[in-house]
């Protein structure tokens, strides 16, 4: 089996993640900044958090043969101070010139306020301006479907951005369908007490079909799996999913979307 593992916050996990990744076919790994369990107190911070996705975390994964490629923003449960959101929006620009960095992401909304959609749109405008794909975080639980037409029509609202160009991660039963029909990538997030499980998952890709779809795991501080997307390749191949079927999705899917990018190289 072989796999992209598309979203994943490894400044979180141990090495022997990345060992056990590698062994279970991984190829490469992505990981969008992310909200740190802490909101961070200065853009100070978040400069050298960039510095860890972009410089430290490289070299990390590299030990155990696995390219790693990281997204940028500030995360929308710290957007709620514009002030300082603005000043990491400002420091963006010059990580964007590394040649890991695939675009701006994770960005979207936590809780749906006015300040998140305000930072969600200048996020949308400097990915536009410096032609960025974008990875987008939909709200948990009973504000998911709000906030995912939130998103969607704040994306709409921008005529630069193409929709084959946009992933909106986390997506459940009742928001995949409104994902997809709009033209952009949806992201299966699988989580062992949320979002999805192996078999959700699977439900979901059988009734929305495997089209414009990556599964990934988000691993992060929490009870998380880093080996969920290999568990759900598994579960597809025990429902009878062929292999080639199972390596589209797996593998094909998140390289054809990611290789938009011309960074987005792996041997």
């Amino acid at each position: 089996m072989r796999y992209i593992e598309p979203h994943a916050h490894m400044v979180s996990r141990i090495t022997d993640d990345y060992e056990a990744m590698r062994l279970a076919g991984c190829e490469a790994i992505c990981e969008p900044a992310f909200w740190a369990g802490f909101d961070r107190s200065s853009v100070d911070g978040f400069y050298d958090y960039f510095c860890q996705l972009t410089d430290y975390e490289p070299k990390r994964a590299a030990k155990f043969g696995l390219p790693h490629f990281s997204w940028l923003c500030i995360n929308p449960k710290e957007s709620e101070d514009m002030g300082l959101a603005r000043d990491v929006l400002g420091i963006i620009p010059e990580f964007l010139k590394r040649s890991n960095v695939l675009g701006i992401g994770e960005i979207g909304l936590n809780k749906n306020t006015r300040n998140e959609i305000t930072i969600l749109e200048e996020h949308i405008d400097l990915a536009a301006k410096y032609d960025q794909l974008i990875l987008v975080h939909t709200p948990h639980l009973e504000d998911k479907f709000k906030g995912t037409r939130l998103i969607l029509d704040v994306l709409r609202a921008d005529s630069r951005i193409h929709p084959g160009r946009v992933i909106i991660d986390h997506v459940e039963e009742h928001t995949v369908e409104m994902v997809l029909e709009a033209g952009f990538w949806a992201g299966i997030t699988l989580y062992p007490e949320s979002k999805a499980t192996p078999a959700r998952a699977v439900d979901m890709v059988e009734r929305a079909g495997m089209k414009n779809i990556w599964l990934n795991c988000a691993c992060d501080w929490g009870r998380s799996e880093p080996l969920a997307v290999p568990r759900t390749a598994i579960e597809m191949g025990r429902r009878g999913h062929s292999k080639e079927a199972v390596d589209a999705l797996v593998f094909g899917n998140p390289v054809r979307f990611l290789s938009q990018n011309p960074r987005f190289q792996i041997s």
